[in-house]
């Protein structure tokens, strides 16, 4: 190699080492990964907390089941929400026009009314949510900004008159939890499949808050079940297993939990409303 070869090669290395001993890159925060944190906190003020899902009616109504593993259970909780709610959020994020269509049909398919309650109250709370803290992130003019302002307007109607007139239709709103969840994020730029997996995320993590409070597991262990490559793989196929499920699929897979949320408020005592 000759002397000008040696050159040139050591100016490329000395290029190449400027290079790699510059100012790292600074990280970055996507609108979309902010937004998907704030909705997987906890102490976002959904109610969630209030409703364990028909544990402590299964508790009840197995005495003897009170020591055993939380995942069984846990199990049936997720398979019930993606069976049963999953193909509606999958429907309103696809098309949000459709919200109040939506809305009405998952009211007319939950046979339980305690399932209703809970739905209809973290609905609600969430789109108060929207209203005050999270519309002012999206732009004037949004399609799901106008959507989710529509069915604000129609809620409130029934709030404020829930007995129709006479002569008048019966309201087709009730506020329900999954497809508000859904036109929620989408107008927050968070992808659908996060959208769906945050959702279940969620489910799980109000499930093992209340085994905590009931004194079925430990806050420690319940950690330890949401952090398993268990709970990953079980909502990685749920969410699979009911990606392209249209809404006249959906229905209850596991039937005995209608019972369970359904005889909630026969028990003699309880601390959560479902």
């Amino acid at each position: 190699m000759s002397v000008a070869e040696l050159k040139d090669e050591i100016s490329h290395l000395k290029t190449q080492l400027a290079s790699q001993t510059g100012p790292p890159p600074l990280p970055t925060n996507s609108p979309s990964s902010h937004a998907l944190l704030l909705l997987s906190d906890s102490a976002l003020p959904l109610g969630s907390f209030a409703f364990s899902s028909g544990l402590e009616s299964h508790l009840a109504h197995h005495p003897s089941r009170s020591h055993t593993p939380i995942q069984p259970f846990l199990s049936l909780a997720l398979q019930t929400l993606a069976t049963t709610t999953v193909p509606y959020l999958l429907a309103a994020y696809r098309d949000p026009s459709r919200l109040q269509e939506l809305d009405d049909t998952l009211d007319a398919s939950i046979l339980c009314h305690v399932t209703r309650r809970a739905s209809t109250a973290q609905g609600r709370a969430l789109l108060t949510v929207w209203e005050r803290a999270f519309c002012g992130t999206v732009g004037e003019g949004n399609e799901e900004r106008e959507v989710l302002a529509d069915l604000s307007v129609e809620l409130k109607k029934v709030i404020l008159r829930p007995t129709p007139e006479v002569g008048k239709a019966q309201t087709t709103v009730f506020g329900h939890f999954a497809p508000i969840w859904a036109v929620v994020t989408r107008a927050m730029e968070i992808p659908i499949a996060d959208s769906a997996n945050v959702f279940l995320l969620n489910h799980a993590k109000a499930v093992l808050s209340a085994a905590v409070r009931a004194s079925v597991i430990g806050p420690y262990q319940a950690q330890a079940v949401l952090g398993s490559g268990w709970l990953r793989r079980e909502m990685e196929g749920l969410l699979r297993g009911n990606w392209d499920v249209e809404i006249d699929g959906a229905g209850q897979g596991v039937p005995a939990m209608d019972l369970w949320v359904g005889r909630h408020e026969m028990l003699y005592s309880r601390i959560f409303n479902s």
